[in-house]
């Protein structure tokens, strides 16, 4: 039998023991006021003691998970007191070994492209478990009021709740607001940096001034958009296209200069013309600084239409509805809002990476 010397274990092995002699708060007379440090106690005797093997592992990740759920409904059952320092020490040693799993899932190694590529998945999706399983245990632990930080599963019930609500504002600022600005701005700040390459005195003339206008803050650029395009969502979609051009311009004038000298004269011992040493040498030396742009502009043009709803907008929209929710105190369905924005950018920026390693799977970077 093997010890294991992680600090995390011992810390972990510590805590839950102290958790099976000290006062949670909890009735006396619930079983899992019982079970759950019981439980905690085992996966970290399993943790400390039993090899870290693949079937160790995946138990040690079985149980913290049951022993989160255990302690998340063990909240229900609190005394007057409250939570008292053993749930506490149970809280700590749960995080310690979901911890202590989430490092020796990512020290794991499969000859499988495809199993790899699940456990680097995992990873992530383990971390924010766990942090969402904190927020949850912390935020009724301490009895934060929800008006300051509403626990995630009052966040859950207010977005099932809603969701006709949050699908028409997500229609309203992204996929009209934002999707709009974002091929505008990103199309348009591409084809003007090819010409600002084409024509070298606009580089030292145009960029100064794109440099500029990218410091410009939202809320100046914001209400003039609405005063020239109304307040729908073509105002928004303006200010998206301001806040996503001049990033896509310096990216790929840059991206352009990236090719070598060497490369560039064999072009030209070769006849080339510019157009055929702009397509087959410089944009595709090009795209890695290209898809930089896409990827930071995908969440710039949720933002920018976002903070465009605060100064003027229809009754629909995920700017309107935070602003609307935060007068009337409504703090759970302003996190809801939040959760699809950063849910949506998420995805845009995930799916861009895709087609980023599809296209550019030559650069080193993707070489494994």
């Amino acid at each position: 039998m093997r010890f294991s010397r992680s600090p995390l274990a011992i810390a972990a092995f510590v805590l839950s023991a102290a958790a099976l002699v000290v006062p949670t708060g909890a009735d006396v007379q619930t079983t899992l006021s019982y079970a759950t440090p019981i439980m905690l106690f085992v996966a970290a005797a399993v943790a400390l003691f039993a090899s870290t093997s693949v079937s160790s592992t995946i138990a040690l990740l079985i149980l913290i998970h049951v022993a989160a759920w255990c302690l998340i409904t063990l909240l229900g059952f609190m005394g007057p007191a409250g939570a008292l320092l053993g749930y506490w020490c149970m809280v700590v040693a749960a995080w310690l070994l979901a911890w202590l799993t989430v490092q020796r899932l990512a020290s794991w190694r499969v000859s499988s492209p495809d199993g790899q590529r699940l456990i680097n998945l995992a990873l992530p999706v383990l971390f924010g478990a766990w942090l969402l399983i904190l927020w949850e245990v912390v935020v009724r632990g301490f009895g934060v009021p929800a008006i300051l930080l509403p626990p995630p599963s009052m966040i859950a019930a207010r977005i099932a709740a809603s969701v006709p609500t949050l699908w028409a504002d997500f229609q309203q600022t992204y996929l009209k607001a934002a999707v709009a600005g974002y091929v505008m701005g990103c199309g348009s700040g591409f084809l003007a940096a090819i010409v600002v390459d084409r024509v070298p005195f606009l580089r030292k003339g145009l960029l100064p001034i794109g440099n500029l206008v990218a410091a410009l803050p939202v809320v100046g650029i914001a209400p003039i958009m609405v005063m020239w395009f109304g307040s729908y969502w073509q105002s928004k979609a303006a200010v998206v296209v301001i806040m996503t051009f001049f990033p896509m311009l310096v990216n790929t004038v840059t991206g352009l200069a990236a090719s070598g000298a060497m490369e560039r004269d064999l072009m030209r011992t070769y006849g080339s013309t510019y157009g055929q040493t702009l397509l087959k040498l410089r944009l595709p030396a090009a795209m890695p600084f290209i898809f930089n742009a896409l990827k930071i502009n995908s969440t710039l043009a949720l933002i920018g239409a976002i903070v465009a709803e605060f100064f003027g907008s229809p009754i629909v929209g995920m700017g309107f509805r935070i602003s609307a929710e935060v007068g009337r105190m409504n703090v759970d369905m302003v996190w809801a809002e939040i959760f699809v924005a950063a849910l949506a950018g998420s995805l845009s920026y995930g799916l861009i990476t895709l087609i980023e390693r599809a296209v550019t799977f030559w650069h080193p970077s993707y070489r494994s």
